[in-house]
């Protein structure tokens, strides 16, 4: 059994959607992070960095993960599944897991805050995030021009840029001209356990929030 602390957010929406493609049981520990339930003690016990998501396996001597990408890397090795053994085939799913982790999450996350949140509206950081959050989709959409998933076949890599890239509207931005990136964020919301994944701890409606509902529970968006 494994314990998930999460939010609803595209960093827990990682592992939640994993976690079911996996069909592993987990308990889920909601995290209330208006309330800055990541900041308490106990809680950076178990992640120094105060953020979600954190896994504990208790299969494994209550072995504790935290980093999103950390713990897909985990899961995938602990089950065989969405990480493939060859070197090479490895390294590809890697390399686009990185890409997500260094690209963008922090840039599209950027992006949300000097779009939504910024109490000040400044124009040069608005298009600047939103301009490099756009080139990663464009490099995203190369790659998929010629494949169904980014490495080829579904990975962690999948699962780490979706809950990212689906919300791309949240950024300001708009995907029409990113046809591939499309089909895909399309055929990934298909799928029952992204679907499942995406509504733990509990379902967010996004597209009904005001700006001012959005700066309010800002914390839950971007973490």
């Amino acid at each position: 059994m494994l314990d998930l602390f999460t939010g609803p957010t595209p960093n827990g929406y990682k592992v939640s959607i994993l976690l079911e493609e996996l069909k592993l049981p987990y308990k889920v520990i909601a995290i209330d992070l208006e309330k800055k339930e990541q900041k308490k003690p106990e809680y950076l016990k178990l992640n120094p960095n105060g953020r979600i998501p954190t896994i504990v396996d208790h299969d494994n001597n209550n072995f504790t993960v935290f980093e999103s990408g950390a713990i897909l890397i985990y899961l995938a090795e602990k089950t065989g599944q969405f990480l493939p053994a060859d070197p090479q085939k490895r390294s590809v799913v890697l390399q686009w897991l990185m890409f997500q982790m260094g690209g963008v999450g922090p840039m599209q996350g950027q992006a949300h805050v000097f779009y939504r949140y910024a109490p000040e509206k400044i124009d040069y950081a608005i298009n600047r995030y939103q301009k490099e959050t756009l080139r990663l989709y464009t490099v995203l959409d190369t790659q998929l021009k010629n494949n169904e998933y980014l490495a080829g076949q579904l990975s962690i890599a999948d699962m780490a840029t979706w809950p990212w890239v689906r919300i791309y509207n949240w950024a300001g931005l708009e995907i029409d001209h990113l046809p591939n990136l499309q089909r895909w964020l399309d055929a990934l919301a298909e799928r029952p356990a992204f679907q499942r994944g995406i509504e733990v701890p509990y379902k967010v409606d996004r597209s009904k929030m005001t700006t001012d509902q959005a700066q309010e529970k800002g914390s839950k968006i971007l973490i």
